[in-house]
């Protein structure tokens, strides 16, 4: 038995980093952990290999070689999963769906012969027996949550890790909280299930056998959803293993607002060689925070708290909204302003939009405001908003040009420089050049600071960081990137709202490309 795992292609958002990914030689941004995840839970005589779409296309050959192919797939990976299934189609083979999208809505792709949903710890087994008697059913879920301690090492040797910008693992499953925008408690639940600390070792010994990993991504929900375990266990175990091994790469993760209220647990992240964290900030505005339940976020000074994780040594990336019930006609300014005043390095901005399987989702169907199932892009929305709709997506335009175009994305990362502070600990982590890497520097030097219309506002940051925070030369570098990211995004998101509201934006397009010129 032949089985295809097949990732489909991300579409061109900031989750995507497309253009980052080719001013720095790789092909995908991390490798696709559920699928890698459940190879070694398919049985042993069954042949396996892995197709990330993101990498190479998918071809006849694969197709002529498959007997079968096992499909995972994000709500944003809808299109590219609907071109996959024709393809499988046309060829006669049989196709395993799960992840987030079929399992919110199986019932909208009636081609695919078998939905292994919810968490596959549960049903993949149940699959597999069946189908190996002879006697699969069409759709396999659960509504408990799985004993992830049971889950198998990753099979990252079926990927070709050296492609990715970064690696990837899962500690946990689950968050506490409860915003209403957000499927991960009707997935996973709201008490947060974790692996050993043994098992998170073994996964991360297995990552130290590529040289090209010099980033791991935590890909938890919210990391610190279970503190007292992670403080107990995990981060200890990561600290003395560290020491001990002496990895050179350092840590990423999600986590939420509320890390800055526990000292000791972030000296011990920092400890253990985290530095990039994502956090969902959301809104300045308190009515939005407490009208999509962000609690977490509420009675604080969020600029304040920003600034705090900055000079214990994080690096944020920052999660926003706009397009609340409660979003007055300024909270576009009030959102750049916020945004540009908190020196995060990487915001990324999106319109509110109701996911299938959120309480949010069911409250816009039953107050009849829901324009379609899904949009994922930052520029889009399922919601028919309360705000002026013109007004919003006019607004929502000037926002990303507030923060994406190079001018504004210098004068932040400035400002991150000038509240940023290094990490101090005694635990290291050695950073390691080899001579790819130099080389991929060298091009990536040759895109954004030569080959790149933007070429002036990389340099900019490159001088002022050398005057002002020599020893940060590394991260502006970094920061050069993202803002070549950044741009493009921007001119993608102009791109696709003028694409779906012709004559809705002309104004402030107008606008945009004459401060442009003018910044030229």
């Amino acid at each position: 038995m032949n089985i295809l795992l097949v990732y489909p292609e991300m579409p061109d958002t900031l989750y995507g980093m497309r253009h980052l990914l080719k001013a720095v030689g790789k092909r995908g941004a991390y490798p696709p952990l559920g699928l890698l995840t459940i190879a070694p839970m398919l049985p042993s005589h069954w042949n396996k290999r892995l197709l990330d779409t993101n990498l190479k296309p998918l071809t006849q050959a694969d197709l002529a070689w498959a007997d079968m192919v096992f499909l995972s797939a994000m709500n944003v990976q809808e299109l590219a999963v609907r071109d996959i299934l024709k393809q499988c189609q046309a060829a006669g083979v049989t196709i395993v769906a799960g992840g987030s999208l079929f399992t919110h809505e199986h019932e909208r792709f009636p081609g695919i012969d078998y939905f292994v949903l919810n968490e596959a710890e549960i049903t993949l087994p149940q699959f597999i027996s069946d189908f190996e008697a002879g006697n699969p059913q069409r759709i396999y879920q659960s509504e408990a949550f799985a004993d992830i301690s049971l889950s198998p090492v990753p099979a990252f040797e079926l990927a070709k890790m050296d492609e990715y910008l970064y690696a990837i693992v899962q500690y946990s499953r689950g968050c506490p909280y409860l915003c209403d925008f957000c499927d991960v408690t009707a997935l996973y639940g709201r008490v947060p299930r974790v692996k050993s600390s043994d098992q998170i070792i073994a996964e991360l010994e297995k990552l130290m056998q590529y040289q090209s990993v010099r980033l791991v991504l935590f890909a938890d929900d919210n990391l610190i959803g279970n503190k007292k375990i992670l403080k107990k266990d995990l981060l200890p175990r990561l600290i003395q293993w560290r020491k001990e091994k002496n990895p050179s790469f350092f840590f990423a993760t999600q986590l939420t607002i509320n890390l800055a209220d526990d000292e000791e647990l972030m000296q011990m992240l920092i400890d253990a060689g985290f530095r990039h964290v994502f956090v969902g900030i959301e809104t300045p505005d308190e009515q939005g925070l407490a009208a999509s339940r962000k609690t977490q976020n509420l009675r604080r000074n969020q600029l304040d708290t920003i600034q705090k994780l900055h000079n214990t040594g994080f690096i944020i990336a920052g999660g926003f909204i706009v397009g609340f019930d409660t979003d007055s006609p300024g909270i576009f300014e009030q959102q750049v302003n916020f945004i540009q005043e908190s020196g995060i390095p990487l915001p990324i901005v999106n319109i509110l939009k109701a996911p299938p399987g959120t309480e949010l989702f069911e409250k816009i169907k039953s107050q009849g405001r829901l324009s379609r199932e899904f949009a994922f892009s930052e520029g889009e929305t399922n919601i028919i908003p309360v705000m002026d709709e013109k007004m919003l997506f006019e607004g929502f335009l000037s926002l990303a040009y507030g923060i994406y175009h190079p001018s504004n994305s210098l004068k932040r990362f400035q400002q991150f420089f000038n509240t940023y502070g290094s990490p101090k600990t005694q635990v290291k982590v050695p950073e390691k050049v080899s001579f790819k890497e130099i080389l991929l520097t060298i091009q990536a030097v040759y895109r954004i600071g030569i080959a790149d219309s933007q070429r002036k506002y990389f340099w900019k940051l490159i001088w002022w960081t050398y005057k002002h925070h020599r020893k940060h030369l590394d991260k502006a570098f970094s920061f050069g990137l993202m803002m070549h990211q950044m741009y493009r995004t921007y001119l993608h998101i102009r791109e696709q709202v003028n694409a779906q509201n012709p004559g809705l934006v002309e104004r402030p397009l107008r606008q945009m490309a004459e401060a442009e010129a003018l910044s030229a």
